[in-house]
């Protein structure tokens, strides 16, 4: 498993990753989304399971869930259960807001 941070304080990741928006990253090799809500942050495979629908485009609630813009399918962010629809799980990262930005496990 490697890590990644992203910014360099609790502050600037905050700035950068605007309430209930999505932001693709490119960490090494991987990319992925990452979103949050309130303080809290997510961070999630970049196409929806079920039709590999982009879910840049998708939106966010305030309940921690990803819809995919495709067919409306509802996930969990944080551990990638299908809350609606019939598809696999989403493939979801830790990650951890620090003093030091936003730590996170690919």
């Amino acid at each position: 498993m490697k890590n990644f941070t992203l910014g360099e304080n609790r502050s600037q990741v905050m700035d950068m990753i605007a309430d209930r928006n999505i932001k693709v990253v490119l960490l090494g090799s991987t990319r992925i989304c990452i979103s949050r809500v309130g303080e809290v942050f997510y961070a999630f495979e970049t196409h929806c399971p079920h039709r590999k629908a982009e879910l840049k485009q998708g939106m966010v609630t305030s309940f921690g869930e990803i819809v995919c813009p495709l067919h409306e399918y509802r996930f969990d962010m944080q551990t990638g259960d299908v809350k609606s629809g019939s598809c696999g799980e989403l493939k979801t990262y830790r990650v951890e807001l620090t003093e030091n930005g936003l730590k996170i496990f690919i």
